[in-house]
């Protein structure tokens, strides 16, 4: 029997241990997937948590129910990788030996990177939206919020999903006038980025979107600490940001036991080939997902897109056959603007997120760049397809390469 070992039973590796359980006969392999407990989260929906558009409880269900047949489940903190013996250690002592190691433990936030953070204002004046238990405090934070200044912030890149900051910061002001509050709250948006996003045309948009709704922005922001007995964020060039409510993303980083295996870089991201998703340093080790130093944005599509590349050129390689599959970067987001109304941004490595409409031209349905229902209406949808389409291992009829089709070129207006 050949061995393959899937570390993370998130995304990536849901899908990745689904779809090759199709492709992979039984007789021949033996897959095994590893997590630290039984529960999936559908981080998405942390996002809407804080007002009320999703119960906690409708994020999260048992990972060994949303596997296939005949895949073995395993729960165990992972202590380690010996990737010259071909061994998983875990927390109790078990080894898992593998033939083929698929890594995809995804990245997490690390509030104990950023001095102060974890002070005496956690969960009271500071809190986070990336994490289940940080969406709950915050819902309850948001409620009894009674006015004040409101700073999003963002610790560093790379984070999972971009676009969540300017999600939130959006839904945030809907939310307050919804509220007949707007007036009594300034927002701040705080990010080290030179501007609202990563590339040109998304973050002149998207900054527009921050200028019409009255949310200043602190750009250039790299925070040194925070202060919480004064309730202030300082930078590392010492400007200062107060605030009453703190709604902070904190630097992400990916598993301790891969900077224990001595196999990432200083955020414990593995290197790979961003085309094959193939360690550089050991070529029977994949990784996928938010796990990878890839050069794009850490989000699901991404892990989507990848997985469907991995699949097919994995059958591939475990035949002795040159890998066909080139992964391209593509990743699209849709991005929730508030009062019932989103964007969608459709990207890949060399091509950043252009205006026009998806997937078709001037009928999309959904817009690029420009604020619609419909793509509001889509990300409330994709809940659906995640539970029943992606994590089965189904295809989506979507284009796994970026298409150029109902896109503008750069010359063109928004």
């Amino acid at each position: 029997m050949k061995r393959l070992v899937i570390l993370g039973a998130g995304t990536a590796g849901m899908m990745v241990a689904n779809k090759l359980r199709r492709r992979l006969p039984l007789r021949e392999w033996q897959i095994t997937v590893v997590d630290r407990d039984d529960v999936h989260l559908y981080q998405p929906g942390l996002l809407f948590v804080p007002f009320g558009v999703y119960r906690p409880a409708q994020l999260t269900r048992s990972r060994r129910r949303l596997l296939r047949s005949g895949i073995q489940f395993l729960t165990g903190e992972i202590e380690r990788i010996d990737p010259v013996a071909k061994t998983v250690r875990l927390g109790d002592g078990t080894a898992v030996g593998y033939d083929y190691l698929v890594v995809a433990t995804g990245t997490s936030p690390r509030p104990d990177q950023t001095p102060g953070m974890l002070g005496a204002e956690w969960r009271k004046s500071i809190f986070d939206f990336y994490s289940y238990e940080g969406s709950v405090a915050l819902a309850d934070a948001l409620r009894d919020f009674t006015g004040g200044r409101l700073v999003v912030h963002i610790v560093d890149q790379p984070i999972k999903c971009p676009v969540a900051p300017l999600e939130f910061t959006f839904l945030a002001e809907a939310y307050f006038r919804s509220r007949g509050m707007r007036d009594q709250v300034e927002i701040v948006y705080a990010t080290p980025l030179s501007g609202a996003f990563t590339k040109p045309i998304a973050s002149a948009r998207l900054g527009d979107m921050l200028d019409e709704r009255k949310i200043a922005v602190e750009a250039d922001f790299l925070v040194e600490r925070i202060d919480s007995e004064r309730k202030m964020l300082v930078s590392y060039d010492e400007r200062e940001i107060e605030f009453d409510l703190l709604v902070t993303v904190p630097l992400n980083m990916g598993a301790d036991f891969i900077a224990r295996s001595g196999l990432g870089d200083e955020l414990n991201y593995v290197p790979v080939d961003k085309h094959t998703f193939q360690s550089t340093a050991y070529p029977d080790i994949f990784v996928l997902g938010d796990a990878a130093d890839l050069p794009i944005s850490k989000a699901g599509s991404v892990a989507h897109f990848a997985a469907e590349i991995f699949t097919g050129n994995f059958c591939q390689y475990v035949e002795g056959h040159p890998m066909t599959g080139s992964f391209d970067g593509h990743a699209n987001c849709f991005v929730e603007s508030g009062d019932g109304k989103g964007l969608l941004i459709d990207f890949n490595y060399d091509t950043e997120p252009l205006p026009g409409s998806f997937p078709l031209p001037v009928v999309g349905p959904l817009g690029l760049l420009r604020e619609n229902a419909r793509n509001h209406w889509g990300k409330l949808a994709f809940r659906w397809i995640y539970w029943h389409v992606l994590l089965p291992g189904r295809r989506l009829p979507v284009p796994t390469h970026l298409s150029m089709t109902g896109k503008k070129q750069p010359d063109k207006e928004i």
